[in-house]
């Protein structure tokens, strides 16, 4: 397979099922900004040395390719089959957020991102996960698009908030609070 195609040189790509869209349109930003969120988690997978969040964050790139392939098809178009997200997912964020806050200290306030590299990723995927939520909100008035999807990514940017908490205290990081000062 090539990875060239030529086909998208005058800044058009194909949907999953053919259908032909500008590069610019919003769904195609809404997979872009998806994969760039799965970038982000494999650069705070790749600074990570604990096994069960490396396998963790391997996971949660697998569900957010499918998210991206939702994205990708075109909705109502596409009459293929295509992998999906389920409520379960959701489940399975919030048991580990669950999990990884039985741990930390309670949180009074803001926090400034920071104090490790991991930590910093974490967090820049964080706003990532955040942009791909408000990006795909521009689609649900005019694209089917399962509930699903925006639910499983609410979750995931708390569980990447965490996460980077967590990863903090693993490497025994200071959390800084914001403090207002006016």
């Amino acid at each position: 397979m090539k990875i060239y195609t030529k086909t998208g040189d005058k800044g058009e790509t194909a949907l999953i099922g053919g259908k032909r869209v500008a590069k610019n349109h919003i769904r195609i930003e809404a997979c872009g900004t998806i994969d760039e969120l799965i970038a982000y988690i494999g650069v705070v997978r790749d600074h990570s040395e604990n096994q069960i969040i490396i396998r963790e964050l391997v996971h949660i790139q697998g569900k957010l390719m499918i998210s991206a392939a939702i994205l990708a098809s075109g909705g109502d178009e596409f009459s293929g089959k295509l992998p999906k997200l389920f409520d379960k997912d959701i489940v399975w964020l919030e048991k580990r957020i669950d999990r990884m806050e039985k741990q930390l200290p309670s949180l009074a306030g803001f926090i400034l991102p920071g104090g490790h590299p991991a930590v910093s990723f974490c967090h820049l995927a964080r706003t990532v996960c955040r942009r791909a939520e408000r990006v795909i909100m521009g689609l649900y008035d005019s694209a089917d698009l399962p509930d699903v999807l925006l639910k499983f990514l609410n979750r995931l940017s708390d569980f990447l908030f965490v996460l980077a908490r967590f990863l903090s205290s693993q490497f025994q990081s200071e959390e800084i609070p914001w403090r207002v000062r006016l």
